[in-house]
């Protein structure tokens, strides 16, 4: 069974505020793609994650739903590449459960995917400022800078903000993208772009809107310092070969 589109979203101790969020999903579904499925990934939550899930999503309707869960926390990054690789709808979009680009700016990212202009499409704070409603703290607005443009120096990429947790793939052209990604924590953004730009897909940053939700899993001190690290570790990955399977599968899936 083939579905149009799929919404993946990772969660870790979010409990108290996603069903407020799977409750507006499920509602912006039934309205612009009622042919679609919505996909939760628990990530060895210590609350009751997976439960209220499960409870939120049982009387969805047209809306397929399902709930993935494990006792072990393994990392947003695995979390998201996890409810990816589940998904089958031709396009899958991964958003964070607090909603922070709201669910109404899907089309953004999904509708030049469907037009044909690129195979991987992701949100941008960066892009236009003016769409920002409630800032992050200073200090944390610009570690993000500061490492969007480590980024930036560290692989090429010419993207303003890899990090935005809203992003749209073409599955046929990057599913083996997903499956060659070996970044579990909060380096995972980074990886997936690296890899399919290097694999030569179309990516297309493209500016939502935001607010800053509050209750987020980052420590701005040392969380910064492991993304720097997973940096670091995917450029060595790419020195060693260990993207080039994926790169090569991409390449043979538009032959």
């Amino acid at each position: 069974m083939t579905l149009s589109l799929s919404i993946v979203v990772p969660a870790y101790n979010e409990g108290a505020r996603l069903s407020k969020s799977l409750r507006t999903i499920v509602t912006y579904l039934n309205e612009y793609a009622p042919a679609s499925e919505l996909i939760v990934v628990d990530d060895g939550s210590t609350d009751d994650t997976a439960g209220t899930a499960r409870a939120e999503l049982s009387d969805s309707r047209t809306v397929h739903t399902s709930v993935i869960s494990y006792q072990s926390n393994l990392g947003k990054g695995r979390a998201v590449r996890l409810g990816l690789l589940a998904s089958r709808g031709d396009i899958a979009l991964f958003t964070d459960a607090d909603l922070s680009t709201p669910i109404t700016e899907t089309p953004k990212l999904i509708d030049p995917i469907l037009r044909g202009e690129c195979d991987l499409a992701f949100g941008s704070r960066a892009l236009d400022r003016s769409l920002i409603g409630v800032h992050q703290p200073w200090r944390r607005e610009q570690g993000g800078r500061v490492f969007n443009l480590i980024v930036r120096l560290a692989t090429g990429l010419p993207f303003w903000d890899t990090q935005c947790g809203f992003k749209a793939f073409r599955m046929s052209a990057c599913r083996p993208i997903i499956e060659g990604a070996t970044i579990d924590r909060f380096g995972f953004d980074v990886e997936l772009l690296y890899v399919a730009y290097r694999a030569g897909l179309r990516l297309k940053e493209i500016p939502v809107r935001w607010d800053h939700a509050e209750g987020s899993k980052v420590n701005v001190a040392s969380d910064s310092v492991k993304m720097l690290s997973e940096v670091g570790r995917i450029r060595q990955q790419a020195r060693r070969g260990v993207y080039d399977r994926a790169i090569k599968a991409v390449h043979d899936t538009q032959v």
